[in-house]
């Protein structure tokens, strides 16, 4: 399996506190940068719609 290498977000600075994200042949993985043993792995689509989601609120109730 071909993978790019993993990318964080620039917001996040010399955090380890965030998710990093990179794709492969197969879709997209994600994973938490302080935890690197678990890969969530979905399809370019869904993810296209989680961040399409994300961007237009969808889930700013769940925020403290």
């Amino acid at each position: 399996m071909r993978s790019s290498a993993w990318q964080k977000s620039s917001y996040s600075g010399a955090n380890d506190e965030c998710v990093e994200v990179r794709t492969t042949n197969e879709g997209i993985e994600l994973r938490e940068s302080d935890d690197g043993n678990t890969i969530v792995r979905t399809t370019s689509a869904t993810f296209a719609a989680l961040l399409q989601a994300t961007k237009a609120g969808e889930f700013d109730h769940h925020a403290s």
